[in-house]
């Protein structure tokens, strides 16, 4: 219950924080102003500013002697600074913060599924305009193929329903699907087209680096009442008890998967072993799993999944064993040939 409060409290500082850098140019140029019109103009309160001020009149220079603090004049109502403490001028972006800046926003108008696009395109442009960065040569790409996503957000825009070839990892496969796309998505930094699948019949997410085509259809897309877009706020896999379960017997070099992946049991085993169960979409994924792990891992459960891998991995064995060299027979030669001193007959005796 405290954490809001606390992130509150945190942007509540910042913000007064940017208003102390520039309350002392704003007196500066209006000496003898008063409370209640600086306050309007702030967007305080007079109780606010007066607090502010409070503050302001112990702040200065290093060594924080009475010299070297801001100080001012109050005159009834009216307030004049006096002495600025080197504060004279408005808080003012430098070239190298303004160029981050312009980057982030970049990077936030390409990310799919940002809401308020138009914001991030108006604060661009005014950062920009001030800074004196209009037209920078800096180019903003996020990872994947941009195409791809560009195609996938118009489509989006559009209300067009699309014909995709997808590349399914959990079960190695190529299908061809037509989907009715609902957003776009940026998460884990990849990006996302949710969409009902007229195959599958039901809302699914598509990773866009692994739509390997896509075909805009003349048909608008139909999303049906029941399609219900995903809770993501936890990521893109969720486990639940209907998936299988499955534990390893992992090493040390290999705890980051208790890291890497949502694990509902990890518990130590002998020496520096650990035991750990999570869930999967299936086992073919689950196998190709284990068998791009090291040799400190071992499959405990299911039976099945260790059968797997052991068969995969005896069949990849297999296929690069080398076979024994065959034995060269040795032509039979004619005696008389033998002694005839043929230099060609002779070679192929010794």
């Amino acid at each position: 219950m405290t954490r809001p409060t606390a992130r509150g409290g945190s942007r509540a500082s910042a913000d007064r924080l940017a208003r102390l850098l520039n309350l002392v140019p704003y007196l500066l140029a209006r000496p003898g102003i008063e409370i209640a019109e600086a306050a309007g103009d702030l967007g305080v309160t007079e109780r606010q500013l007066r607090e502010d001020l409070e503050l302001l009149w112990v702040c200065g220079l290093p060594g924080y002697g009475p010299g070297d603090l801001i100080d001012m004049a109050f005159d009834g109502d009216r307030v004049t600074i006096t002495y600025d403490a080197g504060i004279d001028r408005p808080l003012r972006l430098t070239p190298d913060e303004a160029l981050a800046l312009v980057v982030a926003l970049r990077m936030l108008a390409e990310t799919p599924g940002v809401a308020n696009r138009d914001a991030v395109e108006r604060a661009l442009a005014k950062i920009e305009d001030a800074g004196d960065l209009v037209g920078a040569p800096v180019a903003v790409r996020l990872p994947g193929d941009t195409r791809r996503v560009e195609a996938l957000r118009a489509a989006v825009a559009g209300g067009k329903a699309l014909r995709i070839t997808y590349y399914t990892a959990a079960r190695d496969e190529t299908t061809e699907r037509v989907i009715d796309p609902l957003r776009m998505l940026m998460v884990g930094g990849r990006a996302y087209v949710e969409a009902w699948c007229r195959r599958a019949e039901a809302v699914r997410l598509f990773r866009a680096d692994r739509i390997d085509a896509i075909t805009e259809l003349d048909e608008p897309a139909t999303v049906p009442p029941q399609a219900v877009p995903h809770d993501l706020t936890e990521g893109v896999f969720r486990p639940s008890t209907d998936l299988p379960l499955i534990t390893l017997r992992i090493g040390r070099g290999e705890r980051w998967i208790t890291e890497y992946y949502p694990c509902e049991r990890v518990e130590a085993g002998d020496g520096e072993q650990w035991l750990v169960s999570l869930r999967v979409t299936d086992l073919g994924w689950a196998r190709r799993f284990v068998l791009g792990l090291g040799p400190e891992v071992t499959v405990v459960a299911p039976v099945e999944l260790a059968e797997q891998v052991r068969a995969t991995a005896a069949a990849a064995l297999d296929a690069y064993a080398v076979p024994a060299p065959a034995a060269v027979a040795r032509p039979e030669l004619d005696p008389e040939h033998a002694r005839s001193g043929d230099p060609a007959v002779a070679g192929r005796t010794q």
